[in-house]
């Protein structure tokens, strides 16, 4: 904590809460300098579990760059969801520390239909890096997530439906026959009477024809 207090950028908090880096005690250090403290201190699971419950969020996210993945267990991971106080924190615990671990589609499902903000985001932040770097998955595994998409795509908050988006344009970047899928569900929630889900499918379908239209033939 120490070495964190020394990094602090308390100038800098404006400026990010202006982008939603919001949080209690936020100290203001960039994720570059964060990264780089996680090499340094290497792998250390209690380490990162302490610096979680200091509630800090750059603690929490170095933190998730401390994490043994192997050793997360799901309460482990679930009291982090519920401690997340900002889109950041969320995004970076997931792409550090809870795609790495054979538990993450457990908590996609688990926490999907939560009512928590920053939970329920961390189901589609999760599932959208699952599809960037989950290259071992078949194509099966995502599309199974379709129906999570569609249940979550009426709900209104801004960090929710940005990450439904999010985890609907990657699933459909995966490959030709998942962008087919993702468009069609696209489709269905460009006809929905909800604004969040219409937002949703609109950028869904801009994005993943722009893929299409400049991948190159044959």
């Amino acid at each position: 904590m120490a070495r964190l207090q020394a990094e602090a950028r308390p100038e800098q908090l404006a400026g990010m809460a202006r982008f939603g880096l919001t949080g209690a005690s936020r100290l203001g250090l960039a994720v570059p300098t964060l990264r780089a403290l996680g090499k340094e201190l290497g792998r250390d699971h209690e380490l990162a579990l302490a610096l979680w419950d200091s509630g800090i969020p750059d603690a929490q996210i170095l933190a998730s760059l401390l994490a043994d993945p192997g050793r997360l267990s799901a309460a482990e991971m679930d009291h982090w969801a519920q401690g997340m106080q900002a889109w950041d924190v969320c995004d970076q615990a997931c792409l550090n520390a809870f795609r790495r671990t054979p538990l993450a589609w457990g908590r996609i499902e688990a926490w999907a239909g939560a009512e928590p903000e920053f939970v329920k985001r961390a189901a589609f932040s999760l599932l959208a890096v699952l599809a960037v770097h989950g290259k071992v998955y078949a194509d099966a595994a995502f599309a199974a997530q379709f129906p999570l998409i569609e249940a979550a795509a009426a709900d209104p908050r801004n960090f929710v439906k940005k990450s439904v988006s999010w985890a609907l344009r990657q699933i459909g970047k995966r490959d030709p026959v998942l962008r087919a899928q993702a468009l069609t569900v696209a489709n269905r929630l460009r006809e929905r009477p909800e604004p969040s889900a219409r937002w949703i499918g609109s950028d869904a379908w801009r994005e993943l024809n722009a893929v299409r239209n400049t991948t190159p033939t044959a």
